[in-house]
């Protein structure tokens, strides 16, 4: 059953958007699209603790900066444990905005420094533009640990949804550059694309993310190519051994359930370390919305201790 509070907010959407009479997905550009998602999800997250100081930058992309955000929790140490997080939104919407109540969270219970980065976005900047952003940001915190508080031996990447793809496609990088590579993965509702449709994309039409929302994020992310090249980093034949240990979370009404779980199977296979947490009663992207659901918090907290933990047993460099 889903949780009654996401039910509730699900049903006066519908109701709201039956009373706009809104065009189709995809027949308005990505622009207003974006501000929507951004407005939806400040909205839900009004809450997030205050206390967490943050300081907005710039950081190296693929082809010059993009703007990042590093959050700071009260009492940290002067170097310590980091997550460079990547928002999730299709590869197309989602911004430092509409993940800053997540981060914010995710740092004041992890007390861990966030560095949340905004790479660029489809369709006006199609595959591999996010991935090639993503390398070269956690390339930079490596470069730049010292400036943003990070340890380098304890530096972990995560994100959700589509963020999580990218986190996931750059630990693969990685995994056998001693100088670079990520302690620890953080994997929310991963979109992994896999070779074939799992169950759940096939039985489930959102909510959150619907058939339509995904053929329309499939599109812009390819743009003039194909969709499947957004699985090159992730298919069935990329070798995950060496992979650094993973906590992955699904939903339980979410299509993208089923992927996350396969992908957590196929890293336990590979002899990594991994715990997979599904909850039975929660949509996709509901880490987002923390005002929504008492579940979201404790979900969140989690997610933060099983990171602190992760990090607090690496050796430092």
């Amino acid at each position: 059953m889903m949780d009654p509070h996401f039910r509730a907010m699900l049903d006066a959407d519908a109701e709201a958007a039956a009373a706009r009479n809104l065009p189709a997905l995809g027949m308005l550009p990505a622009a207003p699209i974006r501000a929507g998602y951004q407005t939806q999800r400040r909205a839900l997250s009004r809450n997030a603790p205050a206390e967490v100081a943050t300081r907005d930058l710039l950081v190296s992309g693929a082809d010059g900066d993009i703007a990042a955000r590093l959050y700071e929790p009260p009492g940290c140490d002067l170097t310590g444990p980091g997550l460079v997080f990547f928002h999730g939104g299709g590869f197309v919407i989602g911004d430092l905005e509409t993940h800053d109540g997540f981060c914010r969270h995710l740092s004041a219970l992890s007390r861990c420094r966030v560095l949340a980065v905004d790479y660029r976005l489809a369709p006006e900047h199609p595959f591999p533009a996010a991935h090639d952003d993503a390398l070269a940001a956690v390339r930079w915190a490596f470069a730049h640990a010292d400036e943003i508080g990070f340890a380098v031996s304890r530096i972990a990447v995560g994100g959700d949804s589509a963020g999580a793809n990218l986190a996931t496609s750059i630990a693969i990088d990685l995994k056998d550059d001693p100088a670079h590579r990520p302690a620890f993965q953080l994997l929310l509702y991963p979109a992994i694309w896999p070779d074939e449709q799992t169950g759940s994309r096939a039985a489930l039409d959102g909510p959150i993310v619907t058939k339509a929302a995904m053929r329309w994020f499939e599109a812009s992310y390819a743009a003039a190519g194909h969709p499947e090249v957004a699985r090159v980093h992730l298919g069935s034949d990329v070798l995950l051994d060496g992979m650094p240990p993973a906590y992955i979370v699904t939903a339980g009404f979410d299509p993208l359930k089923d992927e996350g779980r396969d992908y957590a199977a196929r890293l336990a296979a590979a002899g990594v370390a991994v715990d997979h947490v599904e909850y039975p009663s929660m949509i996709h992207d509901f880490l987002t919305m923390p005002d929504v659901s008492p579940v979201v918090v404790g979900a969140t907290r989690a997610a933060a201790e099983a990171m602190r933990d992760a990090l607090a047993r690496t050796d430092l460099r």
